[in-house]
């Protein structure tokens, strides 16, 4: 989005107007509900902030980048990140905003948690999991006794964001992706949807959100199983779709573009360019030549 993104404490206070507390929890509707269910692009200078989606949806930005977030999500928001949110009116669950320096993880941190921590991410929490389970009720339990103000709150409120937050790190696999068999499983899940969706020519944060996690994670995933990025992946297979029908089959370039999904054939043209350094129709002739050679 255009335009210098503005940093606030709480979304729509300017410095100073936060409570002394370290920590502070309300729900999503208490705020989203005042601008309309939309809050826009901004950043937190020193504040990190979880936000649990319990029930309906939202599109998640960061900077350039959407996603779609469907109930039982986790989104962590570390500062200094542009984030905004434009939340369905049916949607209910909690804000959670933590000044960096009290984590026990500093986000940028060395340790694998504060690598997680230092990137937005996006969770979700599949309740059948024991572990994604106990995510949820910890967040839902944070959020009580914040509102109770109780002894031993701080105590709690501590336990209940270290809990959380390490939890969800595990979930979400962050680090190098995942363990081998995680990333075998996360693959073969990619592969079905990129059979399906390929010619739709969706995004790479269209797969995560399939996937159920963040466009980052899910490039480390990529990049650990085939040392390349999720982008470079999808290109590949739509460039290999696309030679597999010019070799094999007798359709015009116009026809070929048009069954693999793209505007028009000089756009295709472009793109079968710019991956192999020729055009369509001669790649083709080159190609066709090559095979008679060889079964000559």
């Amino acid at each position: 989005m255009p335009g210098a993104v503005p940093t606030y404490d709480l979304y729509g206070e300017q410095s100073g107007q936060v409570p002394s507390l370290w920590l502070h929890c309300e729900s999503i509707p208490s705020r989203s509900r005042l601008h309309h269910w939309e809050i826009r692009l901004h950043q937190h200078e020193s504040l990190f902030q979880i936000l649990y989606i319990q029930t309906g949806s939202a599109d998640a930005i960061f900077g350039e980048e959407r996603l779609l977030v469907e109930p039982d999500t986790v989104i962590t928001v570390p500062p200094g990140v542009s984030h905004g949110f434009r939340f369905s009116r049916d949607t209910d669950g909690l804000v959670i905003t933590i000044l960096a320096s009290r984590l026990k993880t500093m986000p940028g941190g060395r340790s694998p948690l504060g690598a997680w921590l230092a990137e937005p991410r996006v969770t979700r929490l599949d309740r059948a999991d024991p572990d994604a389970a106990y995510v949820a009720e910890t967040l839902l339990r944070l959020g009580r006794e914040y509102a109770g103000q109780r002894n031993g709150r701080n105590d709690l409120l501590d336990a209940y964001v270290t809990q959380a937050l390490q939890l969800a790190a595990r979930l979400s696999q962050g680090g190098d992706g995942g363990t081998a068999d995680e990333r075998s499983r996360r693959m073969e899940q990619l592969d079905a949807l990129i059979n399906r969706h390929l010619r739709l020519h969706k995004p790479v944060a269209f797969y995560a959100a399939e996937l159920g996690i963040s466009p980052t994670h899910l490039n480390r995933v990529v990049k650990a199983t085939s040392g390349q990025g999720a982008h470079e992946l999808l290109a590949g297979r739509l460039l290999d779709e696309a030679k597999r029908e010019l070799v094999f089959t007798f359709g015009t370039v116009r026809e070929i573009s048009d069954r693999l999904g793209f505007a028009d054939p000089a756009y295709f043209s472009r793109f079968f360019v710019k991956h192999t350094g020729s055009a369509p129709r001669a790649w083709r002739e080159a190609e066709r030549t090559k095979l008679k050679d060889s079964n000559a």
